[in-house]
């Protein structure tokens, strides 16, 4: 297998860091974002979409998003298990999962790529073309922001992790999202205690520098 990979980019982190908490070894391809390397022939002709990560896998199948990435490498490696045992358990990350990407990440996204002049002509990932930013949704971005760092402080509260008792999926999620997020300039408000509790615990742990 091979992983093309791209040291700023949340989606790829993601992946960096389930490997690290897995202590997975996958040989990566750097796919220079800076120089537009996505949007070049040769990574076209693995990913037509030009986004990371790509997982490409013994028979030549390439796997795009990083959620599927962690799920088929789970699948390989159930220990330790980041998608949960318990169908319970599966339930739960999956739930938090897609609601920290739903409202934390496309916050994020919508606000980044809707302000940064790097991004003026080109506010959709990949080889989507050119598309206008459009202003207001970087606005509507921060009431988005807001009311996802306030359900996960009060989902925290009572809890070490996001979807349970052990660091799982949706921890790293919510992880790469955050540091993503102050990019855009959308951070986490000093009230939301618990949810500064939750990262500063995430943000120690060894895999959060992968």
């Amino acid at each position: 297998m091979k992983l093309y990979d791209a040291g700023w980019a949340p989606s790829p982190r993601r992946v960096r860091i389930f490997l690290a908490e897995k202590r997975i070894e996958v040989p990566r391809v750097a796919v220079d974002l800076r120089r537009n390397e996505q949007l070049g022939a040769e990574y076209l002709a693995i990913n037509p979409r030009g986004t990371v990560p790509a997982l490409v896998l013994d028979d030549g199948e390439v796997v795009t998003e990083s959620h599927a990435i962690c799920r088929f490498l789970e699948a390989l490696h159930p220990e330790p298990a980041l998608f949960g045992t318990r169908p319970i358990e599966v339930a739960r990350i999956e739930e938090w999962t897609r609601r920290v990407e739903e409202s934390g990440y496309v916050a994020a996204v919508e606000a980044f790529r809707n302000s940064h002049p790097a991004f003026e002509g080109r506010a959709l990932p990949g080889a989507a073309g050119a598309v206008p930013q459009i202003p207001a949704l970087a606005e509507r971005a921060q009431l988005r922001w807001a009311s996802f760092v306030a359900t996960l402080d009060e989902r925290l509260a009572d809890g070490e992790w996001i979807a349970g008792a052990t660091f799982s999926f949706a921890d790293i999620m919510a992880l790469t999202t955050i540091d993503f997020a102050a990019r855009a300039r959308l951070a986490i408000p000093h009230e939301a205690e618990h949810l500064r509790r939750w990262y500063d615990r995430a943000a120690a742990r060894p895999s959060a520098q992968a």
